[in-house]
């Protein structure tokens, strides 16, 4: 009698033993799949730097990362063999931008042409994901603001340090369709200071069209046109009439680079100047030969930010 009522509590014991471990493997098998429920998947490299060829892209460079930006621009192919098509002249700008967060980045730069300073401040509104969170593309606004520097052309008269000014702001809203296509539309107001003549508004709107397709894991084709509102713009820029930007370029990944080539009618590297001020046409041979080099720099590890040594 004795064995029998030991038998039977050892199998009592053993039965609620069973059923706690299965109740926990299923309430770990449930907090496992509520886990990966709540997964999301960014988007990255939706474009491989944050220019597209000449305008910004919506990329951002990540927390803590500097990068170094030289662009340059030849001068005119249609100058021929005179001018080495182009080679004897160009155009150069140097910049520097950094990730204040993952999705705040801003950034100062040079040109050469006009002696023009300028800075930006761009933000990722939105992120392109998918998963938990899905978004079908991803938004970032942007900032600018150029200063030129060069003489006054007619020193003689009363100039203002304003008259030397000019802003822009823009939504760039892009997106990843597959491993190797992305498109980006950019609407952007440009504001002039100084126009030309009344007959000239001072506020420019601009819509940017980009895309870019890979080709291989180093190599993809960019292009990007920039087209202006009409009836903005009317008097001549150095006696040419002002012409939409048409840009086409590769990009090359080499390691810690990024080597852009492309053709494109705008000299300038800033949104006021290949914006609002392209003359050259296309038709004409009025082409700059052009490349961007972009190099990052890692100043801290963000994941290491506030950890004690």
């Amino acid at each position: 009698m004795e064995n029998k009522h030991t038998l039977l509590c050892f199998l009592l014991a053993l039965s609620t033993l069973f059923g706690t471990t299965i109740n926990a493997q299923d309430d770990l098998l449930e907090m496992l799949e509520s886990e990966e429920k709540e997964t999301t998947d960014y988007t990255i490299a939706t474009f491989k730097t944050t220019k597209v060829i000449n305008g910004h892209s919506i990329e951002t460079n990540s927390e803590g990362v500097l990068n170094f930006i030289v662009g340059h621009r030849f001068g005119r192919v249609s100058g021929g063999l005179n001018e080495f098509i182009g080679l004897d002249n160009a155009t150069i700008r140097m910049g520097f931008e950094y990730g204040i967060t993952d999705q705040l980045d801003i950034g100062i730069g040079r040109s050469s042409f006009e002696k023009t300073y300028d800075g930006f401040v761009k933000y990722k509104l939105l992120r392109q994901s998918s998963g938990a969170k899905t978004m079908p593309l991803t938004l970032a606004g942007l900032a600018t603001m150029a200063i030129k520097s060069n003489k006054w052309q007619e020193p003689g008269r009363e100039n203002y340090f304003t008259s030397r000014m000019y802003y822009s702001f823009g939504l760039l809203a892009a997106r990843k369709f597959n491993k190797n296509l992305s498109i980006q539309l950019s609407p952007m107001l440009v504001h002039r200071n100084i126009v030309s003549t009344t007959a000239d508004n001072n506020d420019v709107f601009v819509v940017g069209l980009g895309a870019r397709y890979k080709l291989s894991g180093s190599l993809a084709v960019n292009a990007e046109y920039h087209y202006i509102v009409p009836g903005a713009i009317e008097s001549r820029l150095y006696g040419e009439p002002v012409l939409n930007a048409l840009s086409i370029g590769v990009d090359i990944e080499t390691g810690g680079h990024v080597f852009q080539i492309h053709l494109t009618n705008s000299r300038g590297m800033i949104d006021k100047l290949f914006a609002t001020e392209t003359t050259g046409d296309w038709l004409e041979g009025d082409i700059h030969i052009g490349f961007n080099i972009t190099r990052v720099f890692s100043i801290y590890d963000k994941h290491k930010k506030g950890k004690k040594k």
